[in-house]
């Protein structure tokens, strides 16, 4: 029997992750592709005039079980991989690709989908079933349905090949990064570094069976605190190459001819559909619209940040020589002077605060601010089945009604299998079908700094902000309240997708929300009012620095995606052009961005970097008005969740922002917020 392919027999139908083995997944998926062609031909061979229930409503939910166990392995994938799940990955996506295709190449269910999508404006239908009807035909187009049998056919094979290159992509830098480490054996290489991070570098040693000494790992709890407060700048500059150099060594897991090949694939693609770029491809489905749009936007941030980062790097380079008298200032110097510039300034660090942010409390905290805002109560249950030891459960229930909303997963520390940064994914999305409401199931994965034999998980301050922003993304899911589940949660145009996640970082920088868990670990003690007053004040520090970093990724995304690939011959020398109005320090030769940049060649983000800032100008907008009624005003948040969180993408976005602010956004309020417009 397996598990993927029955009904979930759990509480709320959790994923029986108990019973799930690695060798269930490839014959799941192919079960549940073989029931999804079958429904496919049901709809094809119906005789019945094309209508949205028979045509456009059937093909929703003819994949549902697909998405579940797709879902599952992908997710593992990310969070909890492994030799054989990356070997499964190679053959899985593949047929995903190749059943995917066979759905938007289908002639015959595309001339029932064109069918109902050209009588549209004479059904009555509501909004929502509207935008469903418009999705699902251009998917057709966008994938295809259009194109002569030969481009079909060569489409199918660009597609395979882009899928196993990303996962190879992916699969590289994870042992890169999984490979490298740094052992010290001299206490004397550990000046600067504080206690906790010592201790975890210890433990981490005896964990790769060492007797003693100390290891430093890429990971980020590991490599972010070394850069930081490292005193040995040699220590620090060898780290920062080899972070840098991930997958940029001319060896097996060298990433630069995935980076040729993915961009030149992307290109073929969209030109076989006719589109000039990939850019314009991709853009054509977001709020920005096309590469101009985003080129003109990146520039008018680039003129307010520039000038502003320039007298920042300059009052960092005097800082240094008059502290160390240093006088060839490098990037791996950028962080370890800054935070020593940070504290001189607002006589505030990380190592500081980091008492009063205990990563439970945090938790606690995060859930108390989407009670105060939503009315949600979190509830662990450990009978949950998890796929990893570190993974929490929560029930969610909306605590004035009791009504169940979804559960919630997260997983919080660094390991082995899985990749670094932080994200929000999903179990099962959320939809309304014969009179049910299914609701949710959503995770976040972080990698933070473990507890350790003294310690408990404790965060620095940027952490508690990532925590807030995933925690964002997960109630988008969770509040998710929509008929159609393509159409629920997140599934909204990429550059709105981080509007609930970066306007919830806005609470970590007010008193009210953190009185709510900001407790000393030891004593209790509240975080005093002085050091919430220095955090406020030092929040926009070094922010033209930090805004042009940002920039010279977003700018790096669309020079790869909207340039002729057949032009480009050398990865560091076109990532060199195309982020020079960006750099301010000299160029590192071993090291290089674009092999490690997951974003756009693992994850979903080509052509969509830009997306991040796009979203702070949203974000900066909403949370002013949260300011002027009240961070916790229930009317604001009320709205905010019924036009933002809980529409998903039933409508275009800039309609739902407009119906909750009134307005469109205006950049200004990110440029006053981030001290980048002057008077």
């Amino acid at each position: 029997m397996n598990p993927l392919i029955e009904k979930f027999d759990t509480t709320f139908g959790a994923v029986p992750f108990d019973k799930i083995k690695e060798e269930h997944f490839l014959p799941a998926l192919k079960k549940a592709i073989e029931i999804s062609r079958r429904k496919i031909q049901e709809i094809v061979d119906n005789p019945k005039e094309p209508d949205f229930n028979n045509t456009i409503l059937s093909l929703e939910r003819s994949g549902e079980k697909v998405d579940v166990i797709s879902g599952i392995f992908f997710n593992l994938n990310s969070a909890e991989t492994n030799d054989t799940i990356q070997k499964i990955a190679q053959e899985f996506s593949p047929i995903l690709t190749e059943y995917s295709n066979d759905i938007l190449l289908n002639q015959q269910l595309f001339e029932k989908v064109r069918a109902v999508y050209e009588q549209k404006g004479h059904l009555e239908l509501d909004v929502e079933s509207q935008t469903l009807i418009e999705k699902t035909y251009k998917g057709f187009i966008r994938n295809g349905a259009n194109l002569k049998d030969e481009d079909k056919k060569t489409l199918r094979e660009i597609d395979k090949e882009l899928s196993q290159l990303s996962l190879k992509f992916g699969e590289n830098l994870l042992k890169e990064t999984n490979n490298f480490q740094l052992y010290l054996e001299s206490e004397k290489d550990l000046m600067g570094l504080p206690k906790g991070f010592i201790e975890a570098a210890a433990l981490e040693a005896k964990n790769r069976g060492k007797d003693k000494g100390w290891i430093i790992t890429l990971d980020y709890p590991s490599y972010i605190p070394f850069m930081t407060y490292s005193e040995n700048r040699e220590l620090r500059k060898h780290l920062f190459k080899a972070f840098g150099s991930r997958s940029f060594k001319d060896d097996e897991l060298d990433n630069q001819k995935y980076v040729l090949k993915l961009v030149k694939l992307r290109s073929e693609r969209a030109k076989l559909l006719g589109y000039s770029s990939h850019a314009d491809f991709v853009l054509e489905e977001r709020m920005a619209g096309s590469p101009q749009k985003v080129n003109q936007f990146l520039d008018e941030l680039l003129n307010y940040a520039k000038p502003i980062a320039k007298e920042e790097l300059e009052r960092l380079k005097q800082f240094a020589k008059e502290k160390d008298d240093l006088t060839d200032f490098q990037r791996w110097d950028m962080t370890y002077y800054a935070e020593k510039l940070k504290k001189e300034k607002y006589s505030i660090d990380d190592e500081a605060l980091k008492p009063y942010f205990q990563l439970e409390k945090v938790i606690d905290g995060v859930f108390k601010t989407a009670r105060k805002l939503y009315g949600l109560v979190f509830k662990e249950n450990q009978s949950i089945p998890v796929y990893h030891k570190d993974v929490k459960v929560y029930e969610v229930e909306h605590g004035v009604e009791g009504k169940k909303i979804g559960l919630f997963y997260a997983d919080f520390f660094p390991r082995a299998g899985k990749r670094g940064g932080a994200w929000m994914t999903s179990y099962r999305g959320q939809k309304k079908e014969d009179g049910l409401d299914q609701r949710p199931h959503i995770s976040i994965v972080c990698n933070f700094t473990k507890p350790t034999e003294s310690e408990p998980s404790l965060l620095t301050f940027n952490e508690v902000t990532t925590l807030f922003h995933e925690f964002g993304h997960a109630l988008h899911g969770l509040l998710a309240d929509g008929k159609y589940q393509s159409l629920t949660g997140t599934n909204v145009y990429w550059d709105f997708v981080e509007l609930p996640s970066q306007v919830l970082e806005n609470w970590v920088y007010q008193k009210e929300c953190l009185d709510l868990f900001a407790h000393h670990f030891q004593t209790g003690e509240k975080i005093p009012e002085e050091m919430i007053k220095r955090i406020k004040e030092s929040a926009n520090f070094n922010e033209g620095i930090a805004t042009l970093r940002q920039l010279g990724f977003a700018k790096l995304d669309m020079a790869w995606h909207q340039n002729n690939p057949e032009k480009i011959g050398n990865v560091s020398q076109f990532e060199q052009k195309a982020i020079e109005e960006t750099n301010l320090l000299p160029e590192v030769k071993e090291t290089n961005s674009s092999c490690a940049f997951a974003h756009i060649f693992q994850g979903g983000y080509s052509s969509g970097y830009y997306s991040y800032k796009w979203a702070e100008v949203l974000d900066a907008d909403a949370f002013e008005f949260f300011q002027e009624t009240g961070v916790f005003n229930k009317d604001t948040a009320t709205l905010f969740r019924n036009h933002i969180l809980s529409a998903g993408g039933s409508e275009h976005p800039m309609t739902l922002y407009k119906r909750f602010r009134g307005k469109e956004p205006s950049v200004k309020a990110l440029l006053k917020r981030s001290g980048l417009l002057r008077d």
